[in-house]
């Protein structure tokens, strides 16, 4: 996946780094927002949703493959006066950054849907490690394969691949969103941490 990512960043082709999403909007400021803390941004892209965090006082993470995504969101959190760990790296790979466990938020904007069954196992084992008890993981994915997505993401798929270290609370249709997220049916997902 990661050849067709970087040839999108190549292109300028990457509608899904354009918003920050009201969903995000509604952890990081509505009623029932959470404190801030430490933030693990998963596929972080651009660098949009980690600035969006970080400027609310998060400690943020983000973790992205495309070099040259990584240098954009560099430059974009420098230009909007706020500090990110943006790391190069793989999230099917986590436990190769360095990174100290202990994150309360979890967030991923349509990472997990674009890997194979494999590596969503190694996904989910490397977040479970990083996560403190309690934590949050925030996930749109979607829930039908439209190319590039290898296959769509489930209620079931995320018990089976989070295990027992999670609880999946809850998940619904995205309201809004890219072209793409409504033909592929995009979800959010919230699972917490054991």
């Amino acid at each position: 996946m990661s050849v067709i990512y970087r040839l999108m960043y190549a292109v300028g082709f990457t509608p899904w780094d354009r918003v920050t999403p009201i969903e995000l909007k509604a952890v990081i400021e509505g009623p029932d927002a959470l404190p801030a803390g430490r933030a693990l941004d998963l596929g972080s892209g651009l660098g949009t949703k980690s600035i969006y965090m970080a400027s609310h006082g998060w400690d943020v993470t983000g973790v992205e493959a495309v070099p040259r995504a990584l240098r954009e969101a560099q430059r974009r959190a420098k230009a909007a006066g706020v500090t990110v760990d943006f790391r190069l790296g793989d999230v099917t790979r986590l436990g190769d950054l360095g990174l100290k466990p202990g994150y309360q938020l979890l967030f991923d904007f349509g990472c997990y849907h674009g890997l194979k069954a494999e590596e969503r196992v190694r996904y989910a084992e490397g977040a479970s490690v990083l996560a403190a008890p309690g934590a949050s993981l925030y996930m749109m994915e979607f829930t039908r394969a439209v190319p590039p997505v290898p296959s769509g993401v489930s209620d079931s798929e995320l018990r089976e691949r989070f295990g027992s270290a999670w609880d999946l609370l809850w998940s619904r249709p995205s309201e809004t969103g890219t072209p793409a997220m409504m033909r592929a049916t995009a979800a959010w997902f919230c699972l917490k941490k054991r």
